[in-house]
This record gives C-alpha cells, sequence and structure tokens, in this order.
C-alpha cells in the first residue's frame, strides 16, 4: 500500500495520456496523494478538469503563475513529493531531460528535483527505435531514471512494435516497489495460475475446475510484501490481481513458453492447474455429431512445467515452489510429488467435491518441505497466500 506517500505526476502530450487517468485512480486506490503537472500538449489529449478531478488536488500547468511562483512553488513542488513520475514520457520531454532544458513547468521540475524520478516512455516505434532515442535512454539509466516500459504492441498510428506505454497496473506495480520496503523488495517473483484449455476443435476443450482464485490471492500477498510479481495465467474466473505483470495463456504449451521467456526469476510459484493431457492432433473443424459413431480422441502428455524449471542446469530460481490438488493420500502423494519433480516445497490440498476447495473462496493446505510437512487450518484463500507469502519472504530472506 501506499498511504502516506506522495507522487508527483508529469503528464507529457502524447496519446497515452489518456492511461494516465486509470493510473491516478489507482494510485489513489493504494492510498497515495497524487499532484498532476501537465504540459501544454498533453492538455491535447486530456482536460485538466479531469485530472483535477481524478486526482482531488489542483494541476499546475503554468511556470509563470505568479501566486504560486512568489513561493518558489516549482521548487516546492520538486522536493514534496516521494517519487516524480512522469506518464508518458514522450521522446520530446526525454530529450529534454538529457539535454537539463527547463523550458516549461514540467522540465523545471525535473531539473530542480533531487527526488527519484520514474518515466513511463510512450512514442511511435520508430521514434522509439531511433539512435537518438536508445542513446538517451542510455544516458537516463546512467542518471538513475527508473524506466517502466514501453511494452510491445498495437500504436494509435496503426504501427506495431515497441512504444506503447506501460499499462496502469504496471506503472502502479513499479511506483509500489519504488516506494515500499518490503521483505520481498526487489525480489522478482514467477507466479503461475488458473487452469489450462487444452483444445479438442474450434469450440471444444479439456479443462479442469481450477478458477485461478488461489494464484491471484498469492500474487497479490507477495505484491504487498514489495515483490515484482510476473503472472502467468490460464484462463481464469477471476480477475487477475492489479500491479502484477500479466501474461495471458491458453494452453500448458503456451504457459511453458511464458514461464521461460520470463525467467530468472528469485522464486517460481507455480499453483497453475495445468492439464496433464492434450489431444495429440486437435481438429481444425467442430467435430460433427454423427449418429452410432463416438469420435476417438488419442491423447499426449503436456510438458511437466514445474519438473522443468525444479531441474534447470543453470538459471534455476533459489526457491521453486509447486502444488498437489490431490482426492486421496494428500501428505503421502504430496511429498513423492516433491521428491519426483525435484522442486523445493509443494503446496497440498485436498480437493475432493465435499470440500468445496475447487473453485471455493476457502483452502486447507499442507507445506511439504525437506524438514517435514505443515498443516494449516482451513482459512480463507487471501489468509493462506498471506501466510506462504511471508513464508516465501523468509526463505528468500
Amino acid at each position: 500500500m501506499l498511504a502516506g506517500k506522495r507522487v508527483l505526476l508529469i503528464i507529457a502530450g502524447g496519446i497515452a495520456a489518456y492511461k494516465t487517468l486509470e493510473l491516478i485512480r489507482l494510485l489513489k486506490g493504494q492510498g497515495a496523494a497524487v499532484t498532476p503537472v501537465m504540459t501544454k500538449a498533453a492538455s491535447e489529449f486530456v482536460t485538466p478538469l479531469s485530472v483535477s478531478a481524478l486526482a482531488g488536488e489542483k494541476v499546475y500547468t503554468d511556470l509563470f503563475d505568479l501566486t504560486e511562483e512568489a513561493e518558489m512553488g516549482h521548487i516546492q513542488l520538486s522536493r514534496s513529493a516521494d517519487l516524480v513520475v512522469v506518464a508518458p514520457a514522450t521522446a520530446n520531454i526525454m530529450a529534454k531531460m538529457v539535454g537539463g532544458q527547463a523550458d516549461d513547468m514540467a522540465t523545471t521540475l525535473l531539473m530542480a528535483t533531487d527526488t527519484p524520478v520514474m518515466i513511463a516512455p510512450a512514442m511511435n516505434v520508430r521514434m522509439w527505435d531511433h539512435p537518438a532515442t536508445q542513446r538517451n535512454v542510455e544516458t537516463l539509466l546512467e542518471d538513475r531514471i527508473r524506466i517502466v516500459g514501453p511494452n510491445v504492441g498495437d500504436m494509435a498510428c496503426g504501427e506495431h512494435g515497441p512504444g506503447r506505454m506501460a499499462e496502469p497496473a504496471e506503472i502502479l506495480n513499479a511506483v509500489r516497489n519504488a516506494l515500499t520496503s518490503g521483505p520481498l523488495t526487489g525480489k522478482h517473483i514467477l507466479v503461475t495460475s488458473g487452469p489450462t484449455h487444452e483444445p479438442i476443435d474450434p469450440v471444444r476443450y479439456i479443462a479442469n475446475r481450477s478458477s485461478g482464485a488461489q494464484g491471484a490471492a498469492l500474487a497479490k500477498a507477495l505484491m504487498d510484501l514489495g515483490a515484482d510479481v510476473t503472472f502467468v495465467t490460464g484462463p481464469a474466473s477471476v480477475a487477475p490481481p492489479v500491479g502484477a505483470r500479466i501474461v495471458p495463456v491458453e494452453t500448458a504449451a503456451q504457459m511453458l513458453v511464458a514461464v521461460e521467456e520470463h525467467l530468472p526469476a528469485d522464486a517460481a510459484i507455480f499453483a497453475a492447474a495445468v492439464a496433464d493431457w492434450r489431444v495429440a492432433s486437435a481438429s481444425g473443424k467442430k467435430i460433427k455429431k454423427q449418429d452410432g459413431a463416438l469420435p476417438t480422441l488419442e491423447f499426449a502428455e503436456n510438458p511437466d512445467i514445474l519438473a522443468r524449471v525444479s531441474q534447470m542446469a543453470a538459471g534455476r530460481p533459489p526457491l521453486v515452489v509447486g502444488f498437489a490438488a490431490e482426492t486421496h493420500d494428500v501428505i503421502e502423494n504430496a511429498t513423492a510429488k516433491r521428491l519426483r519433480k525435484r522442486c523445493d516445497w509443494i503446496v497440498a490440498n485436498d480437493v475432493r467435491p465435499e470440500t468445496g476447495i475447487m473453485g471455493g473462496t476457502e483452502n486447507k493446505v499442507t507445506l511439504v518441505t525437506d524438514a517435514g510437512s505443515q498443516d494449516w487450518p482451513r482459512m480463507s484463500k487471501t489468509e493462506v497466500s498471506m501466510k506462504l507469502a511471508s513464508e516465501i519472504a523468509k526463505a528468500l530472506g
């Protein structure tokens, strides 16, 4: 949470400025106070009235406001915040930051501040790839400016590539990591969650009853302790956690690729209920029902993501945690799974239908480690997540 923290938000002139409205809402929702500053060009994309209404504070635009500047307002503004965030950071304002220009309120604040600065670049892909911009990025990094994004995606101009501003939730997570000092601050943790859907044909698939609630709650608990979380999720029925780096996937094969692409990590937590099998040759067309003739489905084994990461020869996370959903002999099966997969911990639970755990709001787990097993009482999935996040923090501390 960001209660008591003050963010000075500088909004530069780019189409991505509309996203800052959502960013303000998210920051305020976390308890932060947001002081907005807008360049003249920014007001062409969002109105000062909208920004002020969401922030609940005056919008600063004019360097030569006689009332403010009689008290050296720009100096006071630049130093009263805990973090200065520039979003969107256009190629123009980045170049001015590198060149030390101070020709309006925004750039003067950036020159006068001794507060940490974070920028979220947003521009056309060709502008981002331009050698001048890349030189400026290198200089800003050398100047200890934090940079979040940009992402690869579709642009308002119709082009596709790097240059799309990071999503507000991603910026929120970066702000939280910059301003909070929890036991997991500076740690990157990868979490998988939800089910996978393995296609039979374009309209049918194999899946299980996982809602993704436990994985989402765990990701939030880890972020609350300061972690930078990458959240690789199948098609879950619960919303992904705000502030995590969200990587949506459908199948087990896609989940494996996403996991490998987002390593290294300080810990990898595999809470996803990955389908063990897939249809070897999924049909490209809907399989039609024929009287008296049942379709024959040939199955193939899906990749074992937990085992692959646990047994990596290089780059293995220091802590690898798997989940085991069992219907009988819970402790025995979970213990055997931990040894077979070679992971560090297994979080085991009994998912028989009468427990109401699969898809429910509560869970009762047993943490299996090389030291033995810890049987936790039944509690909400949020409480399970907080307890597990605390154990992870101790292990990585």
